[in-house]
């Protein structure tokens, strides 16, 4: 059986600030086969992000008959402007056999969730809220305060931690790295309706 005779698995990643997700998932994308579930907004272009790369683009209108038609996965409105997840887009990828990432907030993948139920949900965690405070603090960015404010909010979305598939601690990288590809071949490796696909077409070989 070829690639596309196999349905494609959509991965959910979700995690704390500063566990190191976002670089989690562009090395997944760059070093196997798993494609980035592309974003839609309502917001202008920024100078060298490409559409249908970036993001999908649209104006607030057309976006608002898209939620009203059902035709998002999850979505959201931040600071005026809308983003969105659109469900065809994944399931295009999905039916032609490709591997779907997804990096999500909590909350939209508790949406996705809801939606997509088949997905795989992998939470990443930093290794102790030591290490995640010195990763935010490395940034530069964050005030006293605003950094109690951060590892308050970790707490908070750590007791979700059950609705998710796997959990992987990134404390060290490549280790992480490696624990996510693998989750994604063991994946692949589950009995399903393609294993049975398989095992008549044994029969039609004897």
């Amino acid at each position: 059986m070829n690639r596309s005779e196999h349905k494609g698995k959509l991965f959910i990643i979700s995690g704390p600030s500063g566990a190191g997700k976002g670089t989690i998932c562009k090395r997944l994308i760059d070093e196997t086969k798993v494609e980035i579930s592309v974003s839609m907004t309502t917001r202008q272009p920024r100078e060298g992000e490409v559409e249908g790369k970036s993001y999908y683009f649209t104006t607030k209108e057309d976006f608002l008959k898209a939620v009203e038609a059902d035709g998002f996965l999850e979505w959201a409105e931040v600071y005026g402007n809308y983003y969105g997840t659109p469900k065809a887009k994944v399931d295009e990828k999905l039916a032609a056999g490709i591997d779907v990432v997804l990096e999500i907030d909590i909350q939209g993948a508790l949406n996705v969730k809801e939606v997509y139920p088949d997905g795989i949900f992998i939470f990443i965690l930093p290794p102790s809220m030591a290490e995640l405070r010195k990763r935010i603090t490395g940034r530069g960015s964050e005030t006293e305060e605003s950094l109690k404010l951060r590892l308050s909010q970790t707490l908070k979305e750590v007791s979700y931690i059950d609705k998710y598939d796997y959990c992987v601690v990134n404390g060290e990288l490549e280790e992480a790295v490696a624990r996510v590809k693998s989750i994604v071949v063991a994946e692949h490796s589950r009995v399903s309706q393609n294993i049975y696909k398989l095992i008549e077409q044994y029969k039609e070989e004897v």
